[in-house]
């Protein structure tokens, strides 16, 4: 039951970041002219580096934050402000979401637009891995990984689903239906941008070298 809830929460979380819905006009803009197989490949191939991007985040993130002496209630408040941020921009939805002018013009002389900019930033961007770095920080055990990793890849295979019905999607819910969703997700996002900063703060302030400064400040209030 407990690794049901961690799938969940990691499901839940990367989910409305990723937010392929939105990342499918893009998906179906830059592979107009492709053929049927090719636009699946590439949709495939898009989940599966977005999968291997937020994999080696979780193996490898508490490794990073060690190297770099980053403590977990500063990554926290750094996601949280990272996750709050793009989903304040997901409430206001631009009329038309596409990428930069440079951007496009390379996209179109690619073979493989999967890994960029589909996966990356699209699909696993700075605030997916964050929260990714995050929860692998959280867990209490090693094996806490594997529901971990199980989420992940759930939202992987979700993400190549939307993008490979991406022409569809985008004819069926039109820009109105995409920006409505869009929304949502942001909504969402700066509920859990916040909660990761309430409880980054929470735990900062109460390591013991906070806890020691806080006594030396006020030395008369018995804290």
């Amino acid at each position: 039951m407990a690794w049901l809830a961690i799938v969940g929460a990691t499901f839940g979380a990367l989910l409305p970041i990723a937010n392929p819905v939105s990342a499918a006009p893009v998906f179906a803009t830059i592979t107009t002219g492709e053929s049927r197989e090719s636009k699946k490949r590439q949709a495939r191939l898009a989940g599966i580096y977005m999968a291997i991007i937020l994999l080696v985040s979780l193996l490898a993130g508490a490794l990073i934050l060690e190297f770099f002496g980053i403590s977990l209630p500063a990554l926290r408040i750094a996601g949280g402000l990272i996750v709050a941020r793009i989903g304040f921009g997901m409430l206001n939805p631009e009329p038309d979401r596409r990428l930069p002018k440079r951007d496009q013009e390379e996209s179109a002389d690619k073979e493989d637009i999967a890994f960029t900019p589909i996966a990356l930033p699209l699909l696993s961007g700075p605030g997916s891995i964050a929260v990714t770095i995050s929860m692998a920080t959280s867990a209490e055990h090693y094996l806490d990984y594997i529901p971990i990793g199980v989420g992940i890849v759930l939202v992987a295979i979700l993400s190549w689903m939307v993008l490979r019905s991406a022409s569809v999607i985008v004819s069926r819910l039109g820009r109105t239906g995409v920006n409505a969703l869009t929304r949502i997700m942001g909504l969402l996002l700066v509920c859990i941008g916040v909660q990761f900063i309430g409880t980054g703060v929470v735990d900062l302030l109460t390591t013991e070298a906070a806890v020691d400064s806080i006594r030396d400040a006020f030395p008369s209030a018995g804290v």
